[in-house]
Parts: structure tokens; C-alpha cells; sequence
């Protein structure tokens, strides 16, 4: 990879990780759209899912105390039934389908999400969890990101912030540790295209955006963040399924 073009995903990366120390979540759906688009969907989605699980592993000591454990459970469980399949599917599809996909799915989820701020609608019970746990896996090993759809169950369960962001992240990790496994087990090939010494970079990039996020985290609202996220999100996710739509058909 280009040092140029390599630097730009090191500042993806970090945006993602401020996101993601911020309000939670974020971090896959603010680089997976832009990753996609410079790596190609295979390797972009798994570089987000290596990303994703170095994140949430640095930020699970600093938010140890507000997770719900019996939620994590509820939740990780169904979502490797939904990984192992997604993955595998995702090595075999071409890059234009998967691209389109990625695309749509990141729109989807984003739309789903912001219809549903507004439902009055109230989820209660074990199977909303589950449901839940399998789609975040599906959407995660196709497009890199889990995250609109625990947002989604978050919503209509009305689960508080602190122990939702918190809960996220041992989730993020778990789920992105299947994801990667299981894509590298039946195509090693698909590793990202990256140099030993950028990868020694970008776990210092993981580490100050998460920093920052933090300090940034005492003058930003929490809904504010998210705002940022979904747009940015948007432009990105849009122009991937029109990138792939014209490889598509073009």
C-alpha cells in the first residue's frame, strides 16, 4: 500500500476510535464505508473487524464496572450463530456485490435506527436479545458493522447509555475475534495488504484516538456524537454502494 493512501486510513482509524470512546459505538460505521472503498470490501471489512476488536478490548478495562454481563451473554451468544455463516458467505461473494452490500446494509441499519429514536414501541424478554445477537453477527461479517442493530434493541428496551455503551464493547471484541477467524480460516488470502511496520502504527493511532475521545468525551454530548457518526456514516455508506453499483454495471 501507497504511504500516502496508508496514512489516510491511519486517520480513519482514529476518527473511528475517538467515535467509538465517545458514544460507544461508531467506530465500524464511520471507517467500514471509506475502508471499503480504499481496500475493497474483503479486506476492508476485515481490517475494520481487527480494528474493532483491538478498540473494544483497550476501552473494556476503563468501562469494566458498567457492564451487564447477563446482557453480554444474551447478546454474544446468538451473535457467533450469526457470524459463522456471514463470514463464510462474505469470502465467496465478488468485490461489486459485497461493495453494494456493505453499502446497503450500512444505510439500512442507519435509517432503521433513526426511524425507531422516534417508536414508542417497548421490547421486553429474552428474544428480542437474541434476534438482536444474530443480526449484529450477520451485519458485522458482511459489512463490518454490528452496531445498528444492538442500537436498534437498545432503543426499544430502553436501555440506559452508561451500561449500553459499556456492554458494547466486550461484544464488539468478541464478535469481531469469530469474524476474523473464521474469514482467515477458509481464505488466508484475504488478510489486509498491509506492511508489519503500519500495523506497529496503527496500534498507537487505536490508543491516542481512544485518549482523545476521552478528553473530548467531558465537552461533547452524548447525542451529539452520535449525530456526527450517522451523517459522516451516510456520505460514506452511500458512496460505497454507488462505487459498487458502478462496478457492478458499468
Amino acid at each position: 500500500m501507497a504511504i500516502g493512501l496508508f496514512f489516510l486510513v491511519l486517520t480513519l482509524i482514529l476518527l473511528g476510535a475517538v467515535a467509538q470512546r465517545i458514544a460507544g459505538l461508531g467506530f465500524a460505521l464511520l471507517i467500514s464505508p471509506f475502508l471499503v472503498l480504499i481496500l475493497g470490501p474483503h479486506e476492508g471489512v476485515i481490517l475494520v473487524n481487527i480494528c474493532g476488536v483491538v478498540s473494544s478490548a483497550l476501552i473494556v478495562p476503563r468501562v469494566w464496572k458498567d457492564i451487564d454481563w447477563s446482557m453480554f451473554r444474551w447478546l454474544v451468544i446468538p451473535s457467533v450463530f450469526g457470524s459463522i455463516p456471514g463470514s463464510i458467505a462474505a469470502v465467496y461473494l465478488p468485490s461489486a456485490p459485497l461493495a453494494v452490500t456493505v453499502g446497503a446494509v450500512v444505510l439500512a441499519a442507519l435509517t432503521a435506527s433513526l426511524v425507531l429514536q422516534r417508536s414508542a414501541v417497548v421490547v421486553q424478554g429474552n428474544p428480542p436479545k437474541v434476534v438482536a445477537g444474530i443480526a449484529a453477527g450477520l451485519t458485522n461479517s458482511m459489512a463490518g458493522v454490528g452496531g445498528p442493530a444492538v442500537s436498534a434493541y437498545a432503543l426499544l428496551a430502553r436501555w440506559p447509555q452508561r451500561p449500553f455503551a459499556a456492554t458494547l464493547q466486550p461484544f464488539f471484541m468478541v464478535m469481531g475475534l469469530v469474524t476474523v477467524t473464521v474469514k482467515l480460516l477458509v481464505d488466508p488470502s484475504r488478510m489486509p495488504p498491509l506492511d508489519g511496520w503500519m500495523w506497529v502504527v496503527i496500534l498507537p493511532a487505536i490508543i491516542g484516538g481512544i485518549f482523545a475521545g476521552e478528553k473530548l468525551s467531558r465537552f461533547i454530548r452524548d447525542d451529539h456524537a452520535r449525530i456526527a457518526v450517522v451523517v459522516i456514516a451516510f456520505l460514506g455508506a452511500a458512496t460505497a454502494l454507488t462505487s459498487g453499483l458502478l462496478d457492478l454495471f458499468g
